[in-house]
């Protein structure tokens, strides 16, 4: 075996380990129109911009009281989190203005809970020049267990 047929076998090696690493952690998702704007597909800690909590919401869901939380940044736009829930909950960060209960026919950026961790939080939707958004707790097979409001 040559030198180059080492180095691309190792390289796919290590390829394929990062692949696998990164794929285990986070699960977020989209509406087929996201990223559209500045700093859409983002996490907040990867933007230059400061967040601060505009709104807060408690639930309950199956035995477990969660917490929906709402950011926002005049900059880069906003985000969602959810805080104590179980791993078949979602949080969605909404930017459809309707009142279509259903998630799916959405406009939004998402996040799984992952096992392990009580806790998800969205990539940055922008909300700035007149758009708006507001934050959703989705659990079970696509319940809306509660939503913060538009801002």
């Amino acid at each position: 075996m040559g030198i180059r047929t080492i180095t691309r076998v190792f390289g796919l090696f290590i390829s394929a380990s990062l692949t696998f690493a990164t794929t285990a952690q986070a699960a977020p998702f989209n509406s087929p129109g996201y990223p559209n704007y500045p700093y859409e597909g983002r996490y907040p800690e990867s933007t230059p911009c400061r967040y601060s909590l505009q709104q807060s919401k408690k639930a309950t869901w199956a035995g477990s009281n969660i917490t929906l939380k709402y950011f926002y940044s005049g900059q880069c736009g906003s985000f969602a989190r959810i805080e104590n829930a179980p791993p078949y909950c979602k949080v969605y960060l909404d930017r459809t203005r309707s009142s279509n209960p259903n998630p799916s026919r959405w406009d939004y950026v998402g996040e799984t809970v992952d096992p392990g961790i009580n806790f998800a939080y969205t990539k940055v939707g922008n909300n700035l020049s007149g758009r708006l958004s507001r934050a959703a707790l989705v659990c079970g097979t696509g319940t809306v267990v509660t939503r913060t409001n538009w801002y």
